[in-house]
């Protein structure tokens, strides 16, 4: 049996991907917007707090990366890859999940929760998709690093603000 894709089945696989990280971030937009306006201004922020038109761009900058990889997972003529699929899918959620609770909810401290279980995810992501396709998991870690990044200033935000 032939597993290639063709060339319209593989950017129609990495369009999805897109597609999906896009939602996963408008998802997740939505729920800023309900923090940035008043409570996330008004926190105490640690020293290494970036201003806030930073993250619109790295954000950017990561979904296509999250996205891509995505699809290079799918598209890996590699055996069992179901594992690195289940966290690739149990990150995205995290990753929606964490501005809900987060911005949303204004619950810092399960939002450490969230934020470290997607770390997790992510680093899951990137082992067991390594055998799979190794360039999809190197665009996955400066992923891992913003979110490392981004742990730390939940844990500073939640110390801070109580």
């Amino acid at each position: 049996m032939d597993n290639r894709i063709s060339t319209g089945g593989t950017i129609a696989v990495h369009a999805g991907f897109i597609l999906v990280c896009a939602l996963v971030a408008a998802t997740g937009g939505l729920a800023n917007s309900y923090g940035l306006t008043s409570w996330y201004p008004a926190l105490v922020k640690p020293f290494f707090n970036p201003p806030n038109w930073v993250f619109g761009p790295v954000w950017t900058v990561l979904y296509v990366m999250i996205a891509v990889a995505g699809a290079r997972y799918v598209l890996s003529p590699a055996r069992d890859k179901e594992p690195v699929l289940a966290l690739y899918t149990t990150q995205l959620a995290l990753n929606a999940a964490w501005s809900w609770v987060f911005f949303y909810g204004q619950a810092k401290g399960a939002a450490i929760a969230v934020i470290v279980a997607l770390w997790f995810a992510i680093l899951g992501t990137i082992v067991y998709g390594w055998t799979k396709d190794r360039l999809a998991s190197f665009l996955l870690i400066p992923y891992l690093a913003w979110v490392s990044y981004a742990t730390l200033l939940n844990v500073a935000l939640w110390r801070l603000n109580g």
